[in-house]
């Protein structure tokens, strides 16, 4: 009754102000900006399952021509259950590492057969290795699940321990617009190219973005190529 009393006494003008603040009230509410990266997905076995299949059609496909001609030293970020290390290893790419924040995907990695010594449990933003250590390396739709500070420090980290260039698949909202933090199935930055590239810029010597055939609802994807000169 009092919904019905404000709508027919209001000016028009009062209520567009009044429908157009209650939905940035709900954008507000349902984008934030996460001061913790969510874990606790990667320790179950249903997103194992989901890890193993994901990325076969697309960003699996590219990433072999991103490395085709790179047989050198090469880490896999975020490596999950293992499934690209196999595939990539196949392809005469032998000297891939891997790495995971969760041992229960590493566990499913060595379950593979992938030499135990070439993966490691650790927090991509601390890289356990020598400066330099690898060629290339490449994380394929990990980058975006961290916080802004863990994005910084995971570039940071993999510019450390790589010699020339890294390859990093992200997801873009198909907006273009700064979306934010999204809750879905997981939770990640659904930002812009623009947001991305400015992030990268401070912490790489050159960057480069490339379209991927990967896409979602709101999503479409992009290789980050960032190169380090060495000087």
């Amino acid at each position: 009754m009092i919904k019905k009393f404000i709508f027919l006494f209001l000016p028009p003008i009062i209520l567009n102000f009044l429908k157009v603040l209650k939905k940035k009230l709900k954008k507000k509410n349902y984008l934030k900006k996460p001061e913790v990266q969510e874990l606790g997905l990667y320790f179950d076995p249903e997103m194992a399952k989901v890890l193993d299949t994901w990325g076969e059609r697309n960003t699996w496909i590219e990433i072999q021509h991103l490395l085709y001609d790179k047989k050198c030293k090469i880490l896999d970020i975020a490596c999950g259950t293992g499934k690209v290390i196999e595939i990539l290893s196949k392809q005469n790419l032998s000297d891939i590492y891997g790495c995971d924040i969760s041992d229960f995907l590493i566990e499913k990695a060595k379950s593979r057969g992938i030499d135990k010594d070439k993966l490691k449990v650790c927090d991509a933003t601390a890289l356990p290795y020598l400066e330099n250590e690898f060629d290339f390396c490449y994380s394929i739709g990990s980058l975006e699940h961290f916080t802004l500070e863990g994005i910084t420090k995971f570039l940071q980290s993999s510019k450390r321990v790589t010699k020339y260039k890294g390859f990093h698949l992200i997801p873009v909202s198909k907006s273009n617009k700064d979306e934010g933090w999204i809750h879905n199935y997981q939770s990640y930055f659904n930002n812009s190219e623009e947001w991305w590239l400015d992030i990268c810029k401070n912490n790489f010597d050159n960057v480069e973005i490339m379209d991927s055939s990967w896409e979602d609802d709101i999503s479409i994807g992009k290789w980050l190529i960032l190169t380090k000169l060495n000087k």
